[in-house]
């Protein structure tokens, strides 16, 4: 099934690239491989805000991060051209801003796992790392990296 198809069938509408809020590009490509900077979760166009631990849940930020997936594969896409191309999604790190105390960030960072899978089927299987950190950009309670590979 081409990637679109499947994003139709999600009712996932690609938002364009966000302008980066620093001293960043979006994107790099250097070979066949394509690293895309760090997204936050957003939520009406804002930084998703909470800390997991304090004042968010799992299954809240598990939104979250699927939202950033979302938004990483508009900018997969605006880097690419076609995400048809795409070969293989090799590597998701998340960061989740989370109390000393919460061990949950795996489960949360599912939430973007879980449709990169949906989307990209087993060219979607990817490494992983999901952190636990203090602070992050705004207050964000979830923030993504993601590298591909294209054929």
């Amino acid at each position: 099934m081409n990637i679109y198809d499947r994003l139709q069938a999600l009712h996932i509408t690609l938002p364009p690239v966000a302008v980066p809020a620093a001293a960043y590009v979006p994107f790099v490509q250097s070979g066949n491989m394509v690293f895309l900077s760090g997204h936050i979760a957003k939520q009406d166009g804002k930084a998703w805000v909470g800390q997991l631990g304090l004042n968010m849940t799992t299954e809240q930020a598990k939104a979250a991060a699927r939202a950033v997936a979302i938004d990483l594969l508009g900018t997969l896409h605006a880097a690419v051209g076609d995400l048809n191309k795409v070969q293989r999604i090799v590597k998701v790190m998340s960061l989740v801003n989370s109390t000393p105390d919460y061990t949950e960030q795996h489960l949360v960072t599912n939430g973007c796992s879980e449709l990169i899978g949906e989307v990209f089927g087993d060219r979607g299987a990817h490494a992983r790392s999901a952190f636990g950190v203090a602070q992050l950009p705004m207050g964000a309670c979830v923030e993504i990296e993601l590298i591909a590979e294209l054929a």
